[in-house]
């Protein structure tokens, strides 16, 4: 009788200890579910925000560029294609959501390079405040993308991993989606020339050009050059009608 309350007691105790460990990883799932959405939503404000500036971006460069249409077409093709995937996705996105907004990153990564061709279009205050919003929202939309994809790296790690993966698998804990860039021309820093600071010599000798000598030095007489230094001096020749000292010797008085 004894024997089989212990073991009843033993059986109640490892029930009770795997139920605490499966809550621990529920409530895990669960904060780190809505860490990720928190973040997300830090992400859809500024993509929102590109939505808004984008038509004033359209508008502005069709003013002063009509050959680009192709490009405008397509901007505004992309930003309504997100617009419309980003009222149906839920309260994390969708790969579809993830293509298409990395489309019109690129899409507007290219416009800004192309008007680099109108040198009107780029001293005009509205485009050039316009693509400073836009920088600063690129930003913050990058900046978010990390702190998001961190978060969901860490969440897929405990759907796979055991024995978290089993309580994932029981409440239907599935694994969220990165939002990435992965165009290369967006992920491209601008190329910045600074011209040629640096001399160049004889291509066919390849050393650079003699340095030329510094001047003589002038000094008050009018000399050309900086006297020897082992030159000794010698005193100026005398001349005629200047006075001479006697040659005889000491004081003589006069003759009575």
């Amino acid at each position: 009788m004894g024997t089989a309350i212990t073991l009843i007691i033993i059986l109640v105790v490892i029930v009770v200890i795997i139920a605490l460990i499966a809550m621990g990883s529920y409530n895990g799932f669960v904060k780190s579910r809505n860490l990720i959405q928190e973040s997300w939503r830090q992400i859809d404000v500024e993509l929102n925000r590109r939505y808004e500036l984008i038509p004033n971006l359209v508008e502005t460069v069709r003013a002063y560029a009509a050959h680009e249409r192709n490009t405008l077409e397509d901007i505004t093709r992309l930003r309504s294609q997100a617009q419309s995937v980003a009222q149906s996705d839920g309260a994390l996105p969708s790969q579809q959501r993830a293509d298409v907004e990395q489309a019109l990153s690129g899409a507007v990564h290219n416009l800004i390079v192309s008007v680099e061709a109108y040198p009107d279009l780029k001293s005009n205050q509205n485009f050039l405040e316009l693509q400073r919003q836009l920088a600063e929202t690129e930003d913050r939309i990058a900046a978010g993308r990390r702190f998001y994809n961190a978060n969901v790296r860490v969440y897929n790690t405990r759907v796979e991993s055991v024995p978290s993966n089993l309580i994932a698998n029981m409440f239907h804990f599935e694994k969220a989606t990165y939002f990435e860039v992965n165009d290369p021309s967006v992920r491209q820093a601008p190329s910045v020339s600074f011209g040629e600071i640096a001399y160049r010599g004889d291509p066919q000798q390849g050393q650079l050009p003699p340095q030329q000598s510094a001047p003589p030095v002038q000094f008050g007489g009018g000399a050309d050059s900086m006297p020897n230094p082992q030159q000794q001096y010698a005193p100026p020749p005398q001349q005629q009608g200047q006075y001479q000292p006697p040659q005889t010797g000491g004081y003589q008085p006069p003759q009575q």
